[in-house]
């Protein structure tokens, strides 16, 4: 498994080889630096940590500093960790990843998370139908939940009843999505697809070989 830290751009599409439009999501995948190898005699398992996105010195704190100037490079304001290199690809202190690991036209799976929608009811939030028509004597109760299916036993809602809540700001992973189109000069790679987050947010690409 090898894989990078990205940034959503925003959609836009391109013409495949059969003339139709393909739909996809713009990533600014890396640079990236390897900011740690873990190991097992050391840390108890094998990983390595990578660095992204450029963030300000003085709004670094003294142990980061000192985490980045170990790698020679600035710091950075997200780091991740992937596990599960294989012996043959395992990357060294300080070495800089770019979208030269992906290749055209392979799968890889990305995750992110995603459009955090605030406090919704469950028609939004679980695709309820309403408790009805709007004739019988309904009134401003077509988007309620109806009966929670609790009586005078056991007089409580049961935990894990579908309401409203919440919505969104989830870890999501979509998986399986094909590299139509790296731009190396500009660490930009074309997805076919959506992708979770909004624009701007950070992404982790990964690719299992």
């Amino acid at each position: 498994m090898s894989g990078l830290i990205g940034k959503k751009i925003g959609m836009t599409s391109v013409f495949g080889a059969n003339g139709k439009i393909i739909p996809c999501t713009v990533i600014e995948a890396g640079p990236c630096v390897v900011t740690q190898v873990k190991t097992i005699e050391k840390d108890g398992y094998e990983a390595i940590q990578l660095g992204y996105d450029e963030k300000k010195e003085k709004k670094t704190s003294k142990p980061l500093k000192g985490h980045f100037e170990k790698a020679g490079t600035t710091p950075k304001k997200v780091l991740r960790e992937f596990t599960r290199f294989e012996v043959e690809n395992r990357k060294k202190f300080g070495e800089v990843l770019d979208v030269s690991i992906f290749v055209e036209g392979e799968f890889v799976d990305v995750s992110g998370i995603s459009k955090g929608k605030g406090f919704q009811g469950v028609i939004k939030r679980h695709g309820f139908g309403g408790v009805g028509d709007s004739t019988h004597g309904q009134h401003n109760r077509l988007r309620a939940p109806g009966s929670l299916g609790a009586s005078s036993w056991p007089s409580r809602v049961f935990k894990g009843m579908r309401m409203a809540g919440r919505t969104g700001g989830d870890k999501v992973k979509v998986i399986n999505l094909q590299i139509v189109k790296i731009v190396k000069e500009k660490n930009l790679i074309l997805i076919k697809g959506s992708v979770p987050g909004p624009s701007g947010s950070y992404l982790i690409i990964e690719r299992w070989s």
